[in-house]
C-alpha cells in the first residue's frame, strides 16, 4: 500500500474535536452569570490556564483536571504507580502559568469497582507528583459507578496563590519579545485517544517495541514532566516573566493563549521524542495535526525580553533539571486579535 493509499489518522477520527471541544464550553461558560463580590470574587482572565477570585492583597488560583485515555495504557501494561504524577503535573504546571505557586490538591477517582492493590499504587505516583510539585493532597473523593464508568477515571482540582500585582497576564508581550522552551519528558497526557488508536489500529501490543523504543506502553507512560521548581525559581529570581504556556492539548496553539494581539514565530522546535516519530509514521499523521494534538517535544513555554533570554537560560542551565533553548520570537503586534503561532509555513491560531 502507497504511503498516499494508507489511512491518514486525525485527532478529530480518533474522537476528539478540540474546535468542537471549544464551542461546548463557550456554551457552557455562556449560562455562569453569577458572580460572588468581595472575598471570593473572581479575577477576569479570560482564556487562561486557571481561575482567579480575590483574597485580599493576593488572588486564590484553581484549576483541574485530569489523565484522560492515559489510563487506559495503564490497565493494558498493568502499571499505575505513575499516573497520579500525570494527574499532579496537569493541574501544577497550569496553575504556574498565571506566576503562581502551587499549594494543596483534591482528587477524584470514579470507578467501576474499588480494587486497594490499584488504589494503593495510584496513591504512590499522587505522593510523589505532590512531593515534586511541593504541594500537599489534602483530600479527595472517591465514587463507585458501576452503570457510568467503565475502568477508573483520575482527576484532580490544584489550590494556587500569587500576589495580584505579580499575576503574569501576557498583556505586556511585545514584539521582539523572545520565546524561550523547556523541553517535555514524552507524550506527556495529552493526544492518547489519537495514540492508543494508531497503535492498536497497526496490531501493536503495548508490550512490544518500535523502532528506537523498547516498549511502547512504558514510553507512553512516562510521567508528565513537572516544572514548578523551574518557574518558581525564575520569579523568584525576580525576571520580569512576560508569558507562560504550558503546552498540552492543541499543541502549539497554547502559545497563542498568553496574547491574542501579537504574531509568535517559532524557528526551533527540540527533537521530538521517538514516540513521537513512531505515532507519525504508523498513523500517516500529516505535520500540523501532530503539532496541533502533541507538544512534540516542547513541554513549557516562557516568554520574556531579548535583553533578559540569555541570563533567564543561564539559571535555567545551572538549576540542571530540564533542557531549556530559545524557538521563537515575538515577530508583530496585531493590535485588535489576529495572534498566530508560525512554525514552518504552518500556522496555529
Amino acid at each position: 500500500m502507497s504511503e498516499k493509499e494508507r489511512e491518514e489518522f486525525t485527532y478529530k477520527k480518533a474522537g476528539v474535536d478540540i474546535y468542537k471541544e471549544e464551542e461546548v464550553i463557550s456554551a457552557l461558560v455562556s449560562g455562569l452569570s453569577y458572580k460572588r463580590k468581595g472575598i471570593g470574587s473572581p479575577h477576569s482572565l479570560k482564556g487562561h490556564y486557571a481561575g482567579l477570585v480575590d483574597f485580599g492583597e493576593y488572588a486564590l488560583v484553581l484549576c483541574t483536571d485530569g489523565v484522560g485515555t492515559k489510563l487506559l495504557v495503564a490497565k493494558a501494561m498493568n502499571k499505575w504507580d505513575t499516573i497520579g504524577i500525570d494527574c499532579i503535573a496537569m493541574n501544577v504546571n497550569d496553575i504556574i502559568c498565571l506566576g503562581a505557586t502551587p499549594l494543596a490538591f483534591v482528587d477524584y477517582i470514579a470507578v467501576e469497582k474499588p480494587e486497594p492493590e490499584i488504589f494503593a499504587e495510584i496513591g504512590k505516583g499522587l505522593n510523589k507528583g505532590a512531593e515534586m510539585a511541593n504541594i500537599s493532597v489534602v483530600g479527595g473523593e472517591t465514587a463507585t459507578l458501576p452503570e457510568m464508568v467503565k475502568g477508573l477515571d483520575l482527576a484532580g482540582t490544584c489550590l494556587g496563590y500569587v500576589k495580584k500585582e505579580e499575576i503574569v497576564k501576557g498583556e505586556k508581550i511585545r514584539k521582539g519579545d523572545v520565546v524561550i522552551g523547556l523541553k517535555s519528558s514524552g507524550i506527556h497526557s495529552n493526544g492518547f485517544s489519537l495514540a492508543r488508536k494508531i497503535f492498536e489500529k497497526n496490531g501493536y501490543s503495548y508490550t512490544e517495541g518500535y523502532g528506537e523504543i523498547e516498549s511502547i506502553g512504558l514510553e507512553l507512560l512516562k510521567p508528565t514532566k513537572i516544572y514548578v521548581k523551574e518557574i518558581l525559581s525564575l520569579l523568584e529570581k525576580r525576571f520580569e516573566i512576560k508569558g507562560l504556556a504550558h503546552i498540552t492539548g492543541g499543541g502549539l496553539r497554547n502559545i497563542v493563549r498568553l496574547n491574542r494581539n501579537v504574531k509568535f514565530k517559532i524557528e526551533e522546535m527540540f527533537e521530538p521524542q521517538p514516540i513521537f516519530k513512531a505515532i507519525q509514521e504508523l498513523g500517516n499523521v500529516n505535520e500540523k495535526e501532530m503539532y496541533t494534538t502533541f507538544n512534540m517535544g516542547l513541554g513549557f513555554v516562557v516568554v520574556v525580553a531579548a535583553e533578559e533570554s540569555e541570563e533567564v537560560l543561564h539559571h535555567l542551565e545551572t538549576l540542571g533539571s530540564v533542557e531549556a533553548k530559545i524557538v521563537g520570537r515575538v515577530v508583530e503586534e496585531t493590535r485588535g486579535g489576529g495572534g498566530e503561532v508560525v512554525f514552518k509555513g504552518m500556522r496555529f491560531a
